[in-house]
């Protein structure tokens, strides 16, 4: 009987413990979905605050504002085309046009295999309607500019690019159409010319 008995407790036990097992495991995924619960939550809440910025973002865009910082930018351009105008009474509007030098520009060119590099310096052949003291300033201050831009248009030219005098043509025309975009976009171009003073190659 004593036999009996103790393998009947035996067997209570194992049966406890069966259950205690997926009583646990349910606890554990419970503890499990608990801890990640607030982080999935907080994960949706951002996800769908981004969605609503972008949208209202793409709502404002849309809204006209930029035609209007646009137009505004076009009548300051030509405001500031008319203040370089050039008076006829005065001597400095003589009708003859002028030029602006600008600094050496070296650029390495675009050839994989060996470093060449080229210093191309250029004078800028100026209409005779822009003011020479006003214009000077002008490209003074904007001088930068137009240095970084013929800096990177240079190396992407490779050693063929720049043989010959058709493609030495080619660069000046391409070079003075950057420069009167970037100048004086929408409206009529400044820069006639754009002559080499040097353009070594090395």
């Amino acid at each position: 009987m004593a036999d009996a008995d103790d393998i009947k407790e035996q067997e209570e036990q194992e049966g406890q413990e069966v259950q205690k097992e997926p009583e646990d495991e349910k606890g554990g995924k419970k503890s499990l979905i608990a801890r990640f619960l607030p982080w999935i939550i907080l994960f949706v809440v951002v996800l769908i605050c981004a969605g609503a910025g972008l949208s209202v973002g793409r709502l404002f865009a849309g809204s006209g504002a930029p035609e209007a910082v646009e137009s505004g930018s076009e009548s300051d351009a030509s405001a500031q085309l008319e203040d370089l105008k050039a008076d006829n009474d005065s001597a400095e509007g003589s009708g003859k046009v002028w030029y602006y030098d600008l600094d050496p520009v070296v650029a390495n060119l675009n050839e994989p295999t060996v470093t060449r590099y080229v210093r191309a310096s250029l004078t800028l052949e100026i209409s005779a309607d822009m003011d020479v003291k006003k214009g000077t300033a002008f490209l003074d201050e904007k001088k930068p500019i137009l240095i970084n831009w013929l800096t990177v248009y240079l190396s992407s030219l490779g050693l063929e690019d720049i043989r010959g005098d058709k493609n030495l043509r080619s660069i000046q025309s391409q070079i003075r159409d950057a420069f009167n975009e970037e100048l004086f976009p929408d409206s009529k171009p400044q820069i006639k010319q754009v002559l080499i003073k040097e353009f070594p190659v090395q």
